[in-house]
């Protein structure tokens, strides 16, 4: 079982006991505004989204990590990786994405979280590159990616929901700098 652990985090595949707290983020209109359609998730799409990332852990070998804050076992939210769908200019790429409960915003955990994830994905999984696509105006998350050392590399229409985006990159040697 793949985990990893931060001064504060524990990053672990997902279990059955992580629907209802992630059911409870997902329902918060303020954290899933930049995600997807940017509309809550029921329970039921939540139960999809935490089936599909196993099975990119089946498939892929990496994917998307239940963050648990560590020792206390409460669930802050989910931090990983996924192969893009879109929009075309990061299709097939490896993209890094981050959501945490609001209660968890603005004390460092996504930066801790998504530097672990990136740290597993170019050195134990060998990646060259990793990409973040971020809805524009989406300034925390974009703070994040900066953290990351990511660098913006243009910004497109998201051809499903209809809103700009921002794709950040960093390939391994940027990384190792």
């Amino acid at each position: 079982m793949t985990e990893i652990r931060t001064p504060r985090l524990l990053l672990r595949r997902w279990s059955e006991d992580d629907l209802a707290p992630l059911s409870e983020i997902h329902a918060d209109p303020a954290v899933m505004r930049n995600i997807g359609d940017g509309r809550p998730r029921s329970t039921e799409q939540t139960a999809g989204d935490i089936e599909a990332w196993e099975e990119e852990w089946d498939d892929e070998g990496f994917g998307v990590f239940a963050v648990e804050l560590l020792g206390l076992g409460e669930l802050a939210g989910a931090v990983g990786l996924s192969v893009a769908t879109e929009p075309a200019e990061a299709a097939g790429q490896v993209a890094i994405s981050w959501r945490l409960g609001r209660m968890f915003w603005g004390q460092g955990y996504a930066s801790e979280a998504a530097h672990a994830a990136l740290e597993f994905a170019l050195q134990d999984r060998g990646l060259e590159r990793v990409i973040a696509v971020l809805r524009t105006g989406d300034s925390a998350s974009a703070a994040v990616a900066d953290k990351l050392g990511m660098q913006a590399e243009g910004a497109v229409r998201h051809p499903v929901h209809g809103y700009d985006v921002k794709v950040f990159g960093i390939d391994l040697t940027q990384y190792q700098e």
